[in-house]
């Protein structure tokens, strides 16, 4: 029986989350422990890319960790940013979280609506003569880039952070008494065999999200007991509330 999840993300912002939903309706206690975390490159990691910030006239965002180690680096390389810089967001909601760093001005941020980089193409092939500069994750393929080329865009990607394995502390594995185990991402099921190499499924059930985290699991070794999304549960925690319904005692 279920009485214990864990789930590898940060704990929801808003009281409104279907995870206290779920929380509430089964009866079942929820933690959540992100299993990795982002960090920033140094400055003399970036220079060894041999790329100069200042060559560049608009940055593509796609997350709020790029914006974050982007501004970060920039300070640190004692780089000033100049205003006429445009910014290119995948969503409103980063495009805001610009904010945090510098003036928002409409006419130098624009952004997408599906949250998927393809919806970008179409603005920033209105800006041709921009020379694009993309901060990325050490982890990603060069679809981004073959994105760019079809629309003959003048870019450059860069490595600006990476993620890691956030460690357990001797506490946290002492008491590590779940039923289930909740994923987001193959670097996540990475970090559970880092912290635990000595890992033994048994009942302890895993639910992934993604199906580059689904292998993951498998090519561990691991028995996967639940796959989202799927085109009845688009969500985790639609996916998760219909098998705890199946698993009720």
């Amino acid at each position: 029986m279920i009485k214990k999840i864990l789930v590898s993300q940060p704990k929801p912002s808003s009281e409104k989350s279907p995870y206290f939903d779920i929380a509430s309706r089964f009866g079942v206690e929820l933690v959540f422990r992100p299993f990795i975390k982002v960090e920033g490159i140094t400055p003399r990691e970036f220079r060894q890319q041999k790329i100069s910030i200042l060559d560049y006239t608009a940055i593509v965002f796609t997350s709020r960790h790029a914006i974050d180690n982007f501004f970060k680096l920039a300070k640190e390389l004692r780089v000033t940013i100049p205003e006429d810089m445009k910014y290119f967001c995948v969503t409103e909601t980063i495009a805001l979280y610009i904010q945090k760093y510098v003036q928002y001005r409409k006419r130098k941020v624009f952004f997408g609506n599906t949250g998927k980089i393809d919806d970008l193409l179409p603005t920033m092939a209105k800006h041709k003569a921009e020379r694009y500069l993309v901060p990325m994750s050490d982890v990603h393929n060069d679809s981004v880039a073959r994105l760019f080329d079809s629309k003959k865009l003048n870019h450059r990607e860069c490595v600006m952070y990476r993620t890691v394995s956030n460690d357990f502390t001797k506490e946290e594995v002492a008491s590590f008494d779940y039923d289930m185990l909740v994923f987001f991402s193959p670097s996540g099921v990475d970090s559970l065999i880092k912290n635990f190499p000595e890992f033994n499924q048994g009942d302890i059930a895993i639910a992934t999200f993604g199906p580059a985290t689904a292998k993951a699991v498998k090519e561990a070794g691991l028995r996967l007991d639940l796959e989202a999304p799927t085109d009845k549960y688009p969500s985790m925690t639609g996916a998760l509330q219909h098998y705890l319904l199946e698993h009720e005692d």
